[in-house]
């Protein structure tokens, strides 16, 4: 009797592992999406491509790349939809369906940079390639400058904070009906405007993603801009003719003249600033001596440089945004670099602020005119909430990075949110159990630069949030030519990478992170 009972429970125990297993998603035909119903949502295409049938997508130019072609062999779902929570809204988003035999179980979006209404096919095709359902949108408009927001203000809300959570409740409604699971766990990953949108959903919509890398973020959108025309404005204002113009050709010597100041601060001389906060470098040191002195700066030059490395500042002499820092130099000439102050700076004011084309950049006057854009946008376009309870209670977790050398967006903005969370949510200690910010030195906006910039956060933020492995570090690489010269660990602040005094000054492995000693 008591085998017989012993082989019952036995049998009933195998039962429970059978039912408690779970099954492989059930996956839909793709085509069938074309009528699934979702609220304030048209689904305009549901396609399979395979490698006999590939996806092609026209890559239009950008300001930082040339146009070109993406070629998807797939096999893919490929599913194309708008949504229209208000009148005036049209937000386009897509969302590609790797098959269930490839499919990690988890869903990522991934962001947009300026105010350019265009989805960011690049970086969904690099989330496919990690087996990702993989979404994007172009923040409901698809005009190449700023004038879609002139008399639009429902458009400028989408664009600011609703797209994405749109995009993200349709997508995973998406991604439930095709697999028949839905997915474990959400991702964001953008860098600039999709660093902000990254913040922007940890601070309103806590629950949209359960890890955010946010790289570079341009948060603080009516200071940002702010900033941005103040810098062109004081090299600007009078034309590229003016005394005060530092002429493109004289940033290597600016560039230099920093780096003898303060590269070797943290003992290694390698072309990099370390933490250029620390750098108290005065342009004055180079000013001309004489007419004919060519590697210097005249004393208007100088004044100049001094205002972009100080940034904006209201009358009462408090910060507006921050300046660029030692070390950017021969990244000044989209700011600087004139004829024109840089477009999304002005369009922001023209068709944002002041709703008038016909704005001029050279009435710009930095105290009356932010507190304008503060006034009027702020509570719409920044995201600047330094509480992040409910994103940390969801258990979220948060990578942001920033490149010291960025020349678009000043790197102490990534400071000085990271710092208003730590001061919001109890500490440094506590914010860095689900919140850390990794500083690229050398690194310019979003990649590229003097310094190590090719790095995995998603990775990160992966391990961080399924394992519960805090990033203690990035390893950061840099190729000349597809050969890696160059890593270093980039360190959560505010640690930096110390040299240990021996060893390859270019290999990772000679550093270690810790409190700045110079």
């Amino acid at each position: 009797m008591k085998q017989i009972q012993l082989a019952l429970i036995f049998l009933v125990v195998l039962a429970g592992i059978s039912i408690a297993a779970p099954a492989a998603p059930a996956q839909q035909p793709c085509e069938k999406l074309k009528s699934l119903k979702i609220t304030n949502v048209t689904i305009t295409e549901a396609q399979s491509y395979r490698p006999s049938n590939p996806l092609v997508i026209p890559i239009p130019a950008s300001p930082f790349a040339a146009a070109g072609k993406l070629t998807i062999s797939g096999p893919i779902c490929r599913v194309r939809a708008y949504s229209t929570p208000t009148e005036d809204s049209h937000i386009t988003f897509e969302i590609w369906l790797p098959n269930s035999s490839r499919w990690n179980g988890k869903f990522e979006a991934v962001g947009n940079g300026g105010f350019i209404g265009q989805i960011n096919y690049n970086e969904m095709s690099a989330g496919l390639k990690r087996d990702f359902a993989i979404a994007a949108t172009d923040t409901g408009h698809t005009s190449a400058d700023e004038s879609w927001a002139l008399g639009h203000p429902e458009k400028l809300v989408d664009w600011s904070y609703r797209a994405v959570h749109e995009m993200t409740i349709a997508s995973k409604q998406i991604v439930k009906a095709y697999y028949g699971a839905p997915a474990k766990l959400a991702y964001w990953d953008g860098c600039s405007t999709g660093g902000k949108q990254g913040l922007t959903e940890a601070q309103k919509y806590p629950e949209d993603f359960d890890g955010i890398v946010a790289g570079a973020p341009a948060n603080y959108i009516t200071r940002l801009q702010a900033g941005s025309e103040y810098m062109s404005w004081v090299s600007l204002k009078d034309g590229t003719g003016a005394p005060e113009y530092i002429p493109p050709s004289k940033y290597p010597v600016l560039h230099e003249a920093a780096l003898d100041a303060c590269d070797a601060l943290d003992g290694v001389k390698d072309g990099v600033i370390e933490d250029p906060t620390r750098c108290h470098f005065n342009p004055k040191t180079i000013e001309c001596k004489g007419e004919g002195d060519a590697a210097c700066l005249t004393t208007p030059q100088v004044k100049t440089a001094q205002e972009i490395y100080a940034g904006a500042k209201f009358a009462n002499g408090k910060q507006i945004y921050p300046g660029l820092e030692p070390g950017s130099e021969l990244a000044w000439n989209y700011m600087a670099g004139g004829p024109e102050p840089t477009s999304i700076g002005t369009g922001f004011f023209k068709f944002m602020v002041f709703d008038n084309p016909n704005w001029d950049f050279r009435t710009f006057d930095a105290d009356r005119d932010t507190r304008y854009a503060d006034k009027k946008l702020g509570s719409i376009v920044n995201a600047i909430d330094p509480n992040l309870s409910a994103f940390e209670g969801h258990g979220g977790k948060l990578v942001m990075y920033h490149g010291w050398a960025d020349q678009l967006i000043a790197p102490e903005n990534s400071v000085n949110y990271y710092r208003s969370v730590v001061s919001r949510m109890g500490g440094l200690r506590k914010t860095q159990q689900f919140a850390r910010l990794f500083m690229a030195p050398g690194m310019m906006h979003c990649q590229g630069g003097a310094g190590p910039s090719t790095f995995d956060a998603l990775t990160a933020v992966e391990k961080w949030r399924e394992q519960g492995v805090a990033p203690m570090k990035i390893i950061a690489s840099k190729s000349v030519e597809g050969k890696v010269v160059e890593t270093r660990p980039l360190c959560p602040y505010p640690q930096v990478a110390i040299y240990k005094g021996s060893g390859d000054t270019n290999d990772a492995a000679s550093f270690v992170c810790g409190n700045a000693k110079w």
